[in-house]
């Protein structure tokens, strides 16, 4: 079975951003191309001071202005961990996977199981990519950011839990039973969650197991572009959301809402959600040391954020307003959305040379390269290019200097995730390859 994220077990994944191979970006859409045309008004206010970005030395960029009394985050280093990219390289596991997003483990398993965008599961071992354990090729639609997107294991039950697009676009989660040698039993599918999609992109798309044993589930906006039907922060909509649900509740209910969800019992509000104010949160990822929850949103056409809920802020993500559509990162965006009470983003940066569409990641907390202990890896998918913060940076408060780890790119970066021994995994969609993240 799956490990669940502890103190003392390492999470069994997450992260990422996506992109249709050689063409459309998936999960993206950092530029919807219509977005520069959206119904937006921009409001002078005074500049925010940009992230330093550290490779060999350090270097620091002026960002653009910013919108109403945005917080302040002033780049200042909080690890002294020597971390440089020279002390890492990628070291190939697999390849020839078409168009992997995800990969999952299950306790006491060697496999990892690679999830391809066209709707298969495929088991890898050794190196050696074996027979999909699930093909649900004809149920999928995979046009620009759909497909099968995510994958997650119970923690301590023989089922796996999948998310995709159907036919009609819309999201699904859906349960297999799983057998002892991995095979999902077709037979046992059963739909936990059915999400309407209004547009074909935006569409979220992970889903884990949190440190309590409830199963968080990403959604984005609902698509076209700056947030048209005004979704994420509507909290009677799932959409924009990160939900939190008990997949196997007693009785006949497809699935549970914890009684201590934030907004059960609110008028107006779904009981699912636990994060709202999202607009394409195509990886999360839980710290297995800390409980604190990461997750890399997608910006509009601008700015890539990386946000973070300490496990002592409303027990890591409870209630936690992220901003969109009200603020792009820290810089104000649509005039008639509410922008009080948002949680300003731990990390932002501009769309230029570093990308345009930020892949959410993982804190490391393996034993292979003791130097990167308590680093937050993260990825562009646009630029390829790796990037580590110290995982003690809070939001809103000082931004940690941000390390280049690989200076040559590694491919359009569609998911960083974990192995069972807590070390780092690069998936690269295009190139339809698996990487481990090694000492050089």
């Amino acid at each position: 079975m799956a490990r669940v994220s502890t103190p003392t077990t390492h999470s069994r994944r997450r992260a990422a951003g996506i992109a249709a191979a050689g063409l459309l970006l998936l999960a993206a859409c950092a530029d919807d191309g219509n977005d520069s045309q959206a119904t937006t008004t921009v409001n002078t206010a005074p500049t925010v001071p940009a992230p330093t970005v550290t490779n060999e030395t350090a270097t620091t960029d002026t960002a653009g202005t910013d919108g109403t009394a945005a917080p302040s985050t002033t780049a200042t280093p909080t690890s002294t961990t020597p971390l440089a990219a020279a002390s890492i390289r990628l070291e190939p596991v697999v390849s020839g996977i078409d168009r992997p997003v995800d990969v999952a483990w299950r306790d006491a398993d060697p496999a990892l199981y690679v999830v391809s965008q066209s709707g298969l599961v495929v088991p890898v071992t050794d190196g050696a990519a074996g027979a999909p354990v699930l093909d649900i090729q004809r149920q999928v639609s995979t046009g620009n950011e759909q497909g099968l997107l995510g994958l997650a294991f119970h923690p301590f039950e023989p089922y796996a839990y999948v998310d995709y697009t159907d036919t009609s676009g819309n999201t699904v989660i859906a349960e297999y039973a799983v057998g002892a040698d991995g095979v999902f039993d077709a037979s046992s599918a059963r739909v936990v969650l059915t999400v309407e999609q209004p547009y074909e992109n935006h569409n979220g798309g992970d889903l884990a197991f949190g440190p309590d044993g409830m199963l968080y589930i990403s959604l984005g906006d609902g698509g076209a572009a700056a947030d048209p039907l005004r979704t994420s922060l509507n909290t009677g909509v799932l959409l924009g959301k990160l939900l939190r649900i008990d997949p196997r509740p007693a009785g006949t209910a497809s699935y549970g809402i914890p009684a201590d969800n934030p907004f059960v019992g609110v008028d107006g509000a779904r009981g699912e959600v636990w994060s709202y104010g999202l607009r394409n949160p195509w990886r999360f990822s839980f710290d297995p040391a800390t409980g604190d929850l990461w997750i890399g949103d997608v910006g509009q056409g601008d700015w890539e954020e990386i946000d973070v809920a300490p496990d002592d802020v409303l027990a890591a993500g409870a209630g936690v307003n992220f901003g969109w559509s009200a603020w792009e990162g820290t810089h104000r965006y649509n005039d008639d959305q509410t922008p009080e009470g948002a949680m300003p983003p731990v990390y932002e940066y501009p769309h230029g040379d570093d990308g345009c569409s930020v892949t959410g990641g993982v804190v490391y907390r393996g034993a292979a390269i003791p130097s990167m202990e308590g680093w937050y890896l993260f990825a562009d998918w646009c630029s390829g290019k790796l990037w580590a913060m110290p995982a003690d940076t809070e939001p809103g408060g000082d931004m940690a200097s941000v390390r280049v780890l690989t200076l040559a790119q590694p491919g359009s970066v569609s998911a960083i995730v974990t192995d069972q021994a807590g070390e780092v995994l690069v998936l690269s969609l295009g190139e339809g390859t698996v990487a481990r993240v090694v000492p050089a």
